[in-house]
């Protein structure tokens, strides 16, 4: 018996004649709640990194930067090339939807080295940038869980057709029972995911390893969205890759994991091996 909803308008208010989407609301609730945390974890007495006002306020207009350019042109690239060569002002029309997660993280990494590179602080640029994106690895997974959760609203990225109990039907839609996968994601990718990090960050001394947290991130990301992707009806420009279903985000994904486990590997490398404390 499939889990029958009533669609949610994807518009949340109108604001002087202009609707506001639940989708913007998630964006905005991201940036504003990942502000305040960062400005907690550096100012902790363990904190890595320490950044005054002007730059707490610089690094957010950084991270707004690239998460938007970054996941746009990430889902430009990725998903849907041919069409924007056809419409390429459709680029800018980020009311449509269309954005990605490795699109993002690149922009993230950017502005984060652009932002090091503009500041002075002690020690290396690479350092220094490593030490930003772990505070990102511990902030990122609130982004996307709001992320996917105005997916569920806006009915987009819907998962396949299952005969599951846990499968929904939006009232008015086709009545076909769909896996909610944007609301899997919302909860491993988003809820456990921030979850995970955050005790990496509060109870070990990874912290004290640049990079360590972030390629932590990369590979459990990749290893919740491999798993969620068998739920998630592809994108229907793309489809399935592969005959045997391979998708696009399982394919990005596992390059992800490659890179996380890297990246992982040089920074406990570099520290001894009795450095991590619980």
């Amino acid at each position: 018996m499939a889990i029958i909803i009533n669609p949610i308008s994807p518009v949340a208010f109108s604001l002087f004649g202009v609707p506001v989407r639940w989708y913007a609301l998630a964006y905005i609730a991201g940036f504003v709640i990942g502000f305040y945390l960062l400005k907690y974890l550096v100012s902790r007495r363990d904190a890595q990194i320490k950044l005054n006002k002007k730059q707490l306020d610089d690094f957010l207009t950084a991270i707004v930067l690239g998460v938007i350019i970054g996941g746009r042109l990430g889902y430009v690239l990725f998903y849907n090339l041919s069409f924007f060569i056809e419409h390429p002002l459709e680029i800018f029309a980020l009311w449509h939807g269309g954005m990605s997660f490795h699109g993002g993280l690149l922009g993230v990494i950017v502005a984060c080295i652009l932002f090091v590179r503009a500041q002075k602080f002690n020690g290396s640029v690479a350092q220094n940038s490593l030490r930003m994106l772990d505070l990102m690895a511990v902030i990122a997974p609130i982004g996307l869980g709001l992320g996917r959760i105005a997916n569920f609203i806006n009915m987009e990225i819907m998962g396949r057709v299952t005969d599951s109990p846990l499968g929904v039907i939006f009232i008015g839609g086709p009545q076909i029972p769909r896996h909610p996968s944007p609301l899997y994601e919302a909860m491993l990718e988003g809820l456990v995911l921030f979850i995970i990090m955050w005790l990496l960050y509060t109870k070990t001394n990874l912290k004290t390893r640049p990079g360590a947290l972030g390629g932590i991130l990369c590979m459990v990301y990749a290893v919740f969205r491999v798993f969620c992707e068998f739920f998630r009806q592809p994108d229907a420009q793309i489809g399935f890759l592969t005959s045997w279903g391979l998708t696009m985000g399982q394919l990005l994904s596992a390059g992800l994991f490659i890179i996380g486990a890297c990246v992982l590997y040089c920074a406990l490398r570099k520290s001894p091996r009795n450095n991590l404390t619980f």
